[in-house]
């Protein structure tokens, strides 16, 4: 079998979770019926959600009014939010962040970039590699389906490169020719 089907609180629905751009959630719902339907998709039994939802709502910033607001009156800022809040209501391993807080000013972003628990795994994908300094240990730079690149962000200091798309480009490419040995062959 190519990859895991269990959806058990030991399977990867609650191993891994995702937030995108657009957090999915239905707006004519309030942030606790969203959580709340993000626990029963986790089949977390109704008491452990509602504690968990009560932690998430808070450390998200979302007060009690509006967590029993639809969430059309918030506007992206708070869909983004409870987004956020309802990928960590399973407490993943793994969290995947496709440019997930672009609603929210910089500095009520950076503060929730810097997730609870450090042991959790944050992949960070970004078209702005230069805002998410300070959010970041490593890079990763993909193309055609391949990594090309993972390195530190110390590596680019290293080669006075910025944290851009651009450098991060350059990097790859010393990277790539360094581990060419004179010689051989490209493809």
């Amino acid at each position: 079998m190519a990859g895991s089907t269990d959806a058990s609180s030991a399977g990867w629905g609650r191993r891994v979770a995702y937030l995108g751009p657009d957090p999915g959630l239905y707006t004519w719902m309030t942030p606790t019926e969203a959580l709340c339907l993000a626990g029963g998709l986790l089949d977390l039994p109704a008491d452990e959600t509602a504690r968990r939802a009560s932690r998430v709502l808070a450390w998200t910033g979302i007060s009690l009014a509006a967590a029993a607001a639809p969430l059309s009156r918030g506007g992206a800022p708070l869909q983004q939010r409870t987004g956020l809040a309802a990928a960590l209501i399973g407490d993943p391993e793994v969290l995947l962040l496709d440019e997930p807080l672009r609603a929210l000013d910089e500095g009520e972003r950076s503060r929730m970039l810097k997730l609870p628990d450090r042991r959790r795994t944050v992949l960070l994908a970004s078209r702005h590699p230069a805002s998410e300094a300070g959010h970041v240990e490593q890079v990763a730079y993909l193309r055609g389906g391949r990594v090309r690149l993972i390195a530190p962000i110390a590596a680019l200091e290293r080669a006075e490169l910025p944290l851009s798309h651009r450098g991060i480009v350059a990097l790859a490419e010393m990277e790539a020719a360094l581990s060419v040995a004179p010689g051989a062959a490209t493809a």
